[in-house]
C-alpha cells in the first residue's frame, strides 16, 4: 500500500492507494478515516483500493480555520483525490462519507460509475425530522454537559432506537456511560468530530435531488440488515425513496463491513460479496 499526499484548498489530504486491477475503487466515511476500511479493503486485492482521511481527522490536516465538516468542502477534497488517481471511481460511502458523496455526485457528476451510500445519517429527509433533531441535540447537549462518556451513551440510545422519536423515546433518562462500557469521568474535551458541533452539517444536509437525477452516476442507497428501524436505518430507506427507488440489503450493521478490531464487528467478507454484486 502506497500512503501518498495532496494539497487541496487550505488542507492537506492523506490517502492511500493499493492493489491494481479493474476501475479503481474508493471507500468513504466521516469521521470514520481510513483506518476503519482495512477488513474490507482485504477482500479486493484484484482493485485498485483507494482510502483517503478527511480533512482535519486521522493525518489530514487543515489549515483554513474551520472546524465544520461540510459535505461541500468533503466532496471537493475526494474530488481533487479522483483526479489525482485518475477517475472515474466506484465509490462505497459509509454514514456521514454517504453525504459527502451524494454531494460529490451533485457536484462532480462524471466522478463516479456506481455509488453505493450506505446509511446516510440524513435528518430531512425524516417523517419525523423535527423529533429526529431534537434526539441528535439530546446527545450533543449531554456530551457538552457531562463529556465523551455521557455524550456517546447518549449517542447510542438515539442511533440504536427502533423507530421514530415519540415521547416515549424522549422520556427515557440518559444512560449510564457504564453500561456500554465507557467511562464516566469528564476529560474535559469538547472536540470529538461526532458527539460535537463539527459535523452538523452533515447531519442537516439535504440531497441535490435534481442535480442527482442529471447525473451519469448509478446511485445504490444501501441499508444493513440487522440495523432494523433504527435511525440510520430510517434514514437511508427515506433517502432511496426520495431519490426514486428502493434501498438495498447488504449483510450486518452500519459498520457492517468492520473487523473486529473496533469491538463491534461486522461481517466484511459477507458484506464484499453484496458489494461486488452491486457493483457488477
Amino acid at each position: 500500500m502506497e500512503t501518498r499526499t495532496l494539497d487541496t484548498d487550505d488542507a492537506i489530504i492523506t490517502y492511500d492507494v493499493s492493489g491494481s486491477g479493474g476501475r479503481p475503487l474508493m471507500m468513504i466515511g466521516q469521521p470514520m478515516d481510513a483506518s476503519g476500511f482495512t477488513a474490507l479493503r482485504a477482500q479486493f486485492p484484484d482493485r485498485t483500493v483507494i482510502t483517503y482521511d478527511p480533512r482535519g481527522l486521522g493525518r489530514s490536516t487543515r489549515s483554513d480555520g474551520l472546524t465544520e465538516n461540510t459535505p461541500q468542502i468533503q466532496a471537493g477534497d475526494v474530488h481533487a483525490v479522483i483526479e489525482a488517481v485518475g477517475g472515474p471511481v466506484d465509490l462505497f460511502a459509509s454514514s456521514g462519507g454517504a453525504v459527502t458523496a451524494l454531494e460529490l455526485v451533485a457536484a462532480h457528476p462524471n466522478d463516479v460509475v456506481t455509488l453505493v451510500a450506505h446509511e446516510p445519517p440524513l435528518i430531512n429527509v425524516l417523517p419525523d425530522a423535527d423529533a429526529a433533531r431534537k434526539a441528535r441535540d439530546g446527545f450533543m447537549d449531554a456530551y457538552q454537559a457531562k463529556g465523551w462518556g455521557a455524550g456517546m451513551a447518549a449517542f447510542m440510545q438515539m442511533s440504536s432506537y427502533q423507530g421514530e422519536y415519540t415521547d416515549e423515546y424522549f422520556a427515557l433518562p440518559l444512560p449510564d456511560p457504564a453500561q456500554f462500557g465507557m467511562p464516566a469521568e469528564d476529560d474535559g474535551k469538547r472536540d470529538d468530530p461526532l458527539l460535537g458541533t463539527a459535523s452538523l452539517a452533515i447531519t442537516d444536509y439535504h440531497p441535490r435531488v435534481d442535480d442527482l437525477a442529471a447525473s451519469p452516476t448509478r446511485i445504490v442507497i444501501a441499508v444493513g440488515e440487522e440495523t432494523g428501524d433504527a435511525f440510520t436505518a430510517r434514514t437511508a430507506v427515506h433517502t432511496a425513496r426520495l431519490l426514486g427507488q428502493e434501498a438495498v440489503v447488504f449483510p450486518s450493521h452500519h459498520g457492517g463491513f468492520i473487523g473486529g478490531e473496533y469491538g463491534y464487528a461486522g461481517k466484511p467478507e459477507e458484506f464484499a460479496v453484496k458489494l461486488r454484486e452491486v457493483f457488477g
